[in-house]
């Protein structure tokens, strides 16, 4: 840690709450009061909240509390003997500050101070080592984010608290990078290309054909002239041909373009979606479905439609105004320039509002998700919500939800709304310059009323595709908006990598190996020093309090997270050189609450191996205790699953989870308290089931009820991630430790739940 010397005083990353509390307490103006590290406590010794602070302050530690005397001080001298002891469980990190053996103060927090307690710690070891060598002490550098003035990591490349409030807004070159959907159809967009030039010079062709159509025929005509009718077929069988050639090529390009971005979108949305299935359970943590779905489907539909209709107008639009003034600067080059007045106008009013308008649309973005992650939500849970009657509750959310977005809309429309007529406004002002100046050169002899008039058919197009290219504008920013959104998702990196050389497993033995293994969510250490070995075929239970690691240890084994120390080893071979669908593919998972997908029970059972025969599917049902209750289905094993299998109880869902990890023949299984969820004859029914289930595999099982876990083999205690003891039924009981403890607080409990329902019979 970076030390610097005098002067003393507090940092500028002092809490301001507590400046003048540390002032009267020291008895020292601000700039002598040594404070070096300091931690904010927001919960007392019975975890409710209330505020306090820890400094380490010199050769001294304080403790000022609003309900402690002594002016609220307390203060311990740093010396030998003294250690401040850290740790954290269950989402609570504690201090203890401990002298020969004797605990002097506790002091406890949420975990969202993590890191200025972990900064504290190191102070004071850092104080009391330099006390230990004789060096006068120094005060530690205070690193501040400049931005949020919160303390910084030195192990960190930016700040955390930044990281998850800094939002990069959208750029228009995000756009570019749909390329990459776009290169297997390059010969298709470019013969678009090509039809779509072909086509807009055909639509150039009939303004010109007015000039002697007005010139060599009408005016002529007015001055006593007979009109020659061959001239009049030819310029009308010429206006007639160029527009039936305008039609035809624009058919063709509209058609091949639509074809191509719909390919384009099908591969967008093909893309975003298997590599959303490709990250780990990690990503899907943070995210909510609602999000998500939005960003699949109506982000990548918004960029199908700027794909086929707004930029093949924006493309028809530029080739138009450019060929328009081409002609124009060969028909009259003075006259021509008059039509630019407005451009500089209409080009500095895009400038200002482009920014605006992309950050406003991807604000538009996220506002809308949060409407359907309110469906996403709710339409699941009906049941709860019914069951709640917070019918009304989410009814108001939803209309809260969408009242914010309504006036997100509502600002960005304000907006909007101004740029458009604005310029419009321009283009008629343009206009009439046109017309004011060709009147003129008219009066002057410089150009003929037929030069005049096609330039003004000519310029009427062009100040429409003028206007049209500015409103491109909006339609551009929401699909640079809506492509950051899903680029998002592609840019994103699992946390759970595939190996660039996999190693092959020919027949998976299940032995496991669990070599200090440690794991972190977040700030909190959740698995500590674990040392674990089962043997192929051997059973193990995991029992210990919530918390104490054990879903976390069997999402490790199934690498749905990648350990941060130590190695996990299957048959000898680390986890992570072996691809993962390979892995998985020799593990079958049981959880507490089974998840059913929206289909057959017959499709349910075979989720894990879709090929199987219809005989393989009822030996499955067979064996998991089920084929008697789907029979008593209407369509049995063909009848459907409704979403999440409400149309079956909780038991029965179990047995179908237990048929589907039957089916895959796995050598390694996971039982995740595949029993607390259901009544004891059901539970009943599902051993039965289990026992087929873990006959001759590698199994893992996690129990709350620890009269489950009789028939393992060997039962592992864990406590703060810990193992803390290893042994059979038996073994434990007689060693009277954590797990006797256990034990005895469920048999209090069950003899506490049968003397209640005695009562009450």
């Amino acid at each position: 840690m970076p030390l610097q010397h005098e002067p003393a005083g507090l940092p500028d990353g002092f809490p301001p709450a507590w400046r003048a509390r540390a002032c009267a307490a020291w008895q020292r103006p601000e700039q002598q009061v040594p404070a070096q590290a300091w931690l904010e406590l927001d919960l007392d010794d019975r975890l409710h909240f209330r505020p306090s602070l820890v400094v380490v302050a010199g050769q001294e530690l304080w403790w000022l509390d609003t309900e402690s005397g002594a002016g609220g001080l307390r203060r311990w001298p740093i010396g030998p003997g003294l250690k401040l002891l850290h740790h954290d469980h269950n989402g609570v990190g504690t201090l203890e500050l401990v002298e020969d053996g004797q605990r002097l103060a506790v002091w406890r927090y949420t975990l969202g101070r993590h890191l200025p307690a972990t900064r504290l710690v190191e102070q004071f070891e850092a104080n009391l080592a330099e006390q230990a060598e004789g060096k006068p002490l120094q005060l530690a550098k205070l690193e501040l984010c400049p931005r949020c003035q919160s303390p910084l990591d030195p192990e960190e490349d930016e700040c955390g608290v930044c990281a998850q409030v800094v939002h990069t807004p959208p750029s228009t070159w995000t756009l570019l990078r749909l390329w990459r959907f776009a290169h297997p159809y390059r010969w298709q967009l470019l013969a678009g290309f090509l039809l779509t030039l072909a086509s807009t010079a055909a639509t150039l062709v009939p303004p010109y054909l007015t000039i002697p159509l007005m010139d060599d025929v009408l005016i002529p005509y007015q001055s006593g002239r007979e009109i020659d009718t061959g001239l009049v077929a030819l310029l009308l069988g010429g206006l007639l041909g160029s527009a039936l050639l305008a039609w035809g090529l624009g058919w063709a390009k509209t058609y091949i373009l639509a074809l191509v971005s719909e390919r384009i979108g099908a591969d967008l949305r093909t893309t975003t979606y298997e590599h959303l299935l490709n990250l780990s359970l990690e990503y899907f943590g943070g995210r909510r479905t609602g999000d998500l779905m939005a960003r699949i489907g109506s982000e990548t539909d918004r960029i199908n439609v700027f794909l086929s209709l707004h930029l093949l107008d924006f493309a028809t639009d530029v080739i138009m105004i450019f060929m328009t003034a081409v002609i124009l600067f060969s028909i009259n080059p003075s006259l021509a320039l008059a039509t630019l007045v407005p451009l500089p106008f209409i080009a500095w009013l895009i400038h200002v509002v482009r920014d605006r308008l992309r950050t406003g649309f991807e604000k538009i973005d996220r506002v809308w998700s949060e409407v359907t992650s309110v469906l996403a939500d709710t339409i699941p849970g009906i049941r709860v919500v019914k069951a709640f009657a917070q019918e009304a509750r989410e009814a108001q959310r939803f209309r809260d939800a969408n009242r914010h977005n309504l006036e997100v809309n509502d600002k960005l429309n304000r907006l909007w709304s101004l740029f458009s007529p604005t310029v419009s406004l321009l283009t008629e002002i343009g206009l009439l310059v046109v017309w004011g100046f060709g009147i003129w050169l008219v009066a002057e002899g410089d150009i003929t009323v037929g030069v005049l008039t096609a330039f003004l058919a000519y310029i009427g197009r062009f100040y429409t595709r003028l206007d049209s290219m500015s409103r491109i504008v909006s339609v551009t920013q929401k699909a640079a908006s809506g492509a950051k959104r899903i680029f998002d998702i592609l840019d994103h990196v699992s946390s759970v990598p595939e190996p660039v050389n996999p190693q092959q497993l020919e027949r998976v033995q299940g032995k496991l190996e669990i070599r200090d293994v440690g794991f972190r969510y977040g700030n909190r250490a959740v698995i500590q020093s674990l040392n674990l070995t089962v043997q192929p075929g051997e059973m193990i239970g995991l029992v210990g309090h919530s918390g104490s690691g054990k879903s976390t240890l069997v999402n490790l084994i199934c690498r749905f997270y990648d350990v941060a120390e130590g190695a996990i080893l299957v048959d000898g071979v680390d986890l992570r050189s072996l691809r993962v669908a390979d892995y998985r593919r020799h593990i079958g998972l049981v959880l507490q609450e089974p998840f059913l997908f929206f289909g057959t029970i017959a499709e349910n059972i075979a989720y894990g191996k879709p090929d199987a025969t219809r005989e393989e599917i009822i030996a499955a049902a067979r064996a998991a205790h089920a084929h008697e209750f789907i029979l008593r289905l209407p369509q049995g094993y063909d009848s459907l699953v409704g979403e999440r299998g409400q149309g079956l109880s909780g038991g029965e869902r179990q047995r179908i989870s237990i048929a589907r990890a039957l089916l895959i023949d796995p050598r390694i299984l996971i039982l995740d308290e595949a029993t607390s969820a259901v009544d004891t004859e059901t539970e009943k029914e599902i051993q039965k089931a289990l026992d087929n289930l873990v006959r001759g595999r590698t199994t893992i099982a996690i129990a709350h009820r620890l009269s489950t876990l009789r028939k393992a083999d060997r039962l592992v205690v864990m406590d703060k991630g810990r193992k803390v003891e290893e042994g059979t039924h038996d073994e434990l009981i007689a060693r009277e430790g954590a797990y006797w403890r256990l034990y005895q607080a469920q048999q209090r409990q069950a003899e506490a739940e049968r003397d209640l329902i005695g009562e009450e019979s």
